[in-house]
């Protein structure tokens, strides 16, 4: 006895060939296409965030991208030079769909729906704010409630004694243990005008590293969506 296939709307449909012109059919879901990867992408005070709009682009022509930004690094980024698609979330959004007990709390929706953190560029202090603990703006209050079993990248960029600084090897130290993956600083002529390691890896660099992370855990039965 053969069952007949008949494939409509995205779903696979059984009919019993043992009841010719029988109008039941059983519906069998067909697997669906993956979903694409959701990144969180985030700029803190830096000079190297004038480059967060070409971060944006490159990870967007792959993954469905959100962004966030420090009041600081406002001042370096260029709206305009952002993909479309991509919304911009900043301190003042926080709260603004707050109204009652039961409405959504931005920095734990964010963190929900990403599947990927990255934080380029990391500053001094914003990488002095994680490993204290420290929550005072929407993107550490993304990274205090952040689930540390998916993945986090950050890309610091630093003047060269500020990232050598003692301070900044301790708080290195610290964010390791949680499980932050560390796209280091290059060796250059920084915006300051001194030569030396501290500034943001390239947006490229950042991009590939992430993207190859991401199809490697795939590859090796893993998921991270």
């Amino acid at each position: 006895m053969n069952d007949h296939l008949h494939q409509s709307g995205g779903c696979i449909w059984a009919m019993p060939g043992s009841e010719p012109g029988s109008p039941e059919m059983e519906p069998i879901q067909a697997n669906p296409a993956p979903r694409r990867p959701r990144i969180l992408l985030a700029a803190s005070g830096s000079v190297a965030a004038i480059k967060f709009g070409n971060l944006c682009h490159s990870f967007s022509e792959w993954a469905e991208v959100k962004a966030v930004a420090t009041r600081a690094s406002l001042h370096f980024i260029d709206r305009t030079s952002l993909p479309k698609d991509v919304i911009l979330y900043t301190d003042e959004d926080e709260w603004s769909s707050w109204n009652k007990m039961g409405d959504s709390v931005l920095h734990i929706e964010l963190r929900r729906w990403a599947d990927i953190l990255v934080i380029a560029p990391l500053s001094a202090n914003t990488l002095g704010k994680i490993a204290g603990g420290l929550c005072d703006n929407l993107l550490t209050c993304v990274v205090r409630a952040w689930d540390y079993s998916k993945p986090f990248f950050v890309a610091p960029a630093m003047n060269t004694l500020m990232w050598k600084n003692p301070f900044t090897e301790r708080h290195i130290m610290s964010i390791d243990e949680l499980g932050v993956s560390l796209i280091p600083p290059v060796t250059k002529r920084l915006a300051c005008g001194d030569y030396g390691n501290g500034a943001m890896a390239e947006p490229s660099l950042i991009y590939s590293t992430v993207r190859l992370f991401f199809e490697s855990r795939v590859q090796q039965g893993g998921s991270v969506v």
